[in-house]
């Protein structure tokens, strides 16, 4: 028993010292403390420094909705000018808020079959969804739907209504 405790003790302290020399002398991973002497800094300069001064976290503020309207029968994307905008706003909203999500609901007017408009108010959600997720949106962050013909936005009797309910809808879901 007396040679186990010994022997014990002998590779306790092998393994040690055969650390120390790889982590230390052939690594060069152990640390030589050096005094170095400081500046000295007077209290006005520290005074004209006040890291309370700056907020720490920018809160930024909730995109309001974004509506992207299309031609008739189609679900490419005509970009409106504050497109760019709205993805700028809504990436660096997304960003701060991890559990908010971009939600992007697709929309027709009444003319075709409601099974033809729900297809179609899909296929318009994605359109936007692809364009999001190429400006760097996470597909994971992104919800999309269809409501075809559901909920129109305007009268489908005229045709300034059925051209208004023609579109997308984004919004940030918290």
């Amino acid at each position: 028993m007396k040679i186990l405790i010994i022997g014990f003790f002998v590779f306790i302290s092998w393994s040690a010292f055969s650390t120390y020399i790889y982590v230390c002398k052939i690594k060069g991973l152990c640390y030589d403390y050096t005094i170095t002497k400081a500046d000295v800094v007077e209290q006005k300069d520290i005074d004209s420094i006040d890291p309370l001064d700056k907020p720490l976290i920018q809160q930024i503020t909730m995109p309001e909705n974004l509506s992207i309207y299309f031609a008739y029968n189609k679900s490419e994307i005509i970009l409106v000018e504050g497109a760019n905008d709205y993805f700028d706003a809504s990436n660096a909203y997304l960003e701060q808020n991890n559990l908010a999500k971009l939600s992007i609901i697709g929309h027709t007017d009444k003319i075709g079959t409601s099974e033809y408009n729900q297809g179609l108010g899909y296929r318009r959600a994605q359109s936007m969804q692809h364009y999001f997720e190429n400006k760097g949106i996470p597909a994971n962050r992104i919800i999309i739907e269809s409501k075809g013909e559901k909920e129109p936005a305007a009268d489908n009797n005229t045709k300034k209504g059925r051209a208004d309910n023609r579109r997308t809808v984004i919004t940030i879901k918290k």
